[in-house]
Formats: C-alpha cells, structure tokens, sequence
C-alpha cells in the first residue's frame, strides 16, 4: 500500500448491506467491478475517478448527518458499465467532525492526498459548504485554480446565519487567496440581488443565468475546460427533474444538468467534483438520487473522451487558424479528435474557447471570453 493510505483513519467503509451478495448485480454493473471500500482498503493506484460520500450538512443547520451518499449508490451501483477504460473505487464516507471546522480540515486532507497522486476525486455531499474543503485542498501547495459552481443561488448571503448561504465570501476573500477565477452557471435571477451580480462582475468572475446555460449549453464546456474544481448544487435542477429540490420548480433538465457533468469529466484541469444538497427525505421514487446517479454515469464518459485528446504541444493533431482580430494577431487550435477549440493569449497561453469565439475573431471582432481572460489579472 502507497502512502496516501493516512486517508483511511478518517474513513468510514459503505454499509455491507450495499454491496451484499443479494444485490445480484449483474458482470456488466457498476456495483459488480467497482473498488469499493466494504472490509478491504480500495487499490487506489488502479483508480482514476475516486468516489467519497460526506453526510456533513451542518453549514445548512441541520444537525442529523445526511444519508445522501448511500442513497445514491444504491441507483449508481445499478447502472451498466460502459467505460471499461475508466476504473472507479469508492473509499466510503468521510468521518464527521466534533464541529464544522474538523469536517473541512478532513475533507481538505483526504482531497488533497487524492489529487495528489492524480486521481479525479468525486464528493457526494451534504450541504454546499464543503465545496470550501474541496478548495481548501489545494491552498497548501498554494496553488491558484479556477472553479466552477452550478447553482440557482449564489451563496453570499452574508446575513445568514448557515454557512452554507454565504460560503462563496470565505472562497473569494480568504487569506492567502489562490482563486484565480470563479464561474457560476445557472444562477436564476429572481433569487440573485442586482447588486451581488456588480460585484461579481467587479471581481471579474463570470456569471451566467441558466436561460443562457439552456439555450447555449455548448458554451459552458470551455468554461468548464479551464477549470479544477466543479461543484454543483441540486438546488439547481428543476424540481420535475429532482423531486428532492425543493427550492425551484425551474431550472435545468435532468439532461442538460447530465451534460454539464460530462463537460467536467472531459476537462483535463479537473481534479475534483463535487455534488451538494441532495436531501434524501425530500426525495419522490429515488429519482434525485436516479439523477445524480446518472450524472456520475456521464462524468465517466466525459473523462473516458477527454482521455483521447492530444496534448497541444502535438500540433499535428490540431487544425491551426492564424487569425488577426482589432490589430491583435492570435493563433486558433482545433482538435481534430474532438472538434474542441483553444485561442491564444498575448502571453502565448492557450485557454479553451468555442467555436462561437472563432467565429468573431474571424469577422474582425474582440471574442468576450478573450476579453474576459484579458481583463483579470
């Protein structure tokens, strides 16, 4: 065993019950060949995609420890594996803490020693807070990142007494800071005051509603591309698709929430999804839990496709389009395995873009995700 088995002390292994032999999973199912921790630790050096259920939930003030994550096994480990170049484990649930602090501390730890030996690590979660341990796992090795949340929310409520309404302050104000950049997807207007939406834009973060996110749902994939960290709130599914989202009856579909998780399973940045809010005893036929089930399904076929990308040091696995736009020379890749786009910063950086972006260049105007990645520091 490798050094990162410290991990197992804050541990605990899935109920017996899940993975018994009276299941009758059937050799094609995920709950038939995934690694998953029931007596024996996981062989995480085979893993790729790691599986951790965290029932904290008291950022939402709620005492009694979410069940979550064992409700969406149960719907996950039914599912047909198709991806057999994607190997999963699943090393249980993470210990809660005496208080909200320890349960971030120790998510923070495990996350990190995950990531650390290249493994994109998947948090099953109580309440949207622990997106903070997903991020605090990377301020050691004082490293920036660009996030990404999905949400009809944006949680800086700051007069709230949860922590899970205002922790995106602790994320953007937070010393010393490594967000680089955030993105939030899906937010629904009515819920949003104006003014959080200037200061979002004053921070140079980019928001965007979800009619934009429906409507033109391939564009979110750059933005997700250029991320390494995704989480992602029920709360942002309509309740038709998510019976246990009681805070809208609008939002996104159960496909397009399906897409968005595959967008992050092809980013080659992304090193840690997480999703939130699922409260299962709000729950109608176990299908919030069918749907994050699925959106797990398509994360793994996401990262089964973003495994067949060239690197862009391989140009001759990319169509290249020199491009003058406003006085600005710039240089275009198109994948010619996936069809994806990068363009070229002034500093020769490339970031992910979209189609939609060369398109303008080509017809001489300033693409706003160029812009956009000008005007941050």
């Amino acid at each position: 065993m490798s050094d990162y088995l410290n991990i197992e002390d804050f541990l605990e292994p899935i109920n017996k019950d899940m993975l018994s032999e009276d299941m009758g999973y059937k050799d094609n199912q995920i709950g038939k060949v995934i690694d998953a921790y029931e007596e024996g630790f996981p062989d995480l050096d085979r893993a790729d995609i790691v599986i951790l259920g965290c029932g904290e939930q008291r950022g939402a003030g709620l005492m009694t420890r979410s069940e979550a994550a064992d409700e969406v096994r149960k719907e996950f480990y039914k599912l047909f594996y198709w991806h057999t170049d994607v190997n999963l484990a699943d090393i249980g649930n993470l210990r809660i803490g005496n208080n909200l602090n320890d349960t971030y501390a120790a998510l923070k730890m495990v996350v990190h020693e995950l990531v650390a030996i290249g493994k994109l690590v998947v948090v099953i979660g109580g309440s949207h807070d622990l997106t903070l341990g997903q991020y605090q796992a990377f301020v050691d090795d004082k490293k920036s990142i660009d996030a990404v949340g999905v949400d009809a929310i944006i949680d800086i409520n700051i007069d709230s007494p949860f922590r899970s309404d205002k922790f995106l302050m602790d994320l953007f104000t937070g010393e010393p800071n490594y967000m680089n950049h955030y993105n939030h997807l899906a937010f629904q207007s009515y819920f949003v005051h104006p003014r959080m939406l200037e200061t979002m834009d004053k921070l140079r973060f980019d928001c965007f509603r979800v009619g934009v996110v429906k409507d033109r749902i391939e564009e979110m994939e750059p933005v997700i591309r250029n991320c390494h960290l995704f989480s992602f709130d029920m709360a942002a599914i309509a309740n038709a698709f998510a019976p246990a989202n009681t805070a809208s009856p609008n939002g996104l579909n159960g496909e397009e929430a399906c897409t968005l998780m595959q967008f992050a399973g092809m980013s080659p940045n992304m090193q840690t999804v997480g999703i939130f809010g699922y409260q299962p005893e709000n729950d109608k036929e176990s299908l919030t839990a069918k749907q994050i089930s699925h959106m797990l399904w398509y994360l793994m076929d996401g990262h089964s496709r973003g495994t067949r990308e060239a690197s862009l040091d391989d140009r001759e696995s990319f169509n290249e389009f020199h491009m003058t736009f406003a006085e600005v020379e710039t240089l275009f890749l198109q994948s010619k395995k996936t069809g994806r786009w990068w363009m070229q910063l002034p500093d020769q950086k490339f970031i992910a873009c979209s189609h939609r972006d060369y398109i303008a260049a080509s017809q001489n105007e300033l693409p706003e995700r160029w812009l956009r990645a000008q005007e941050r520091p």
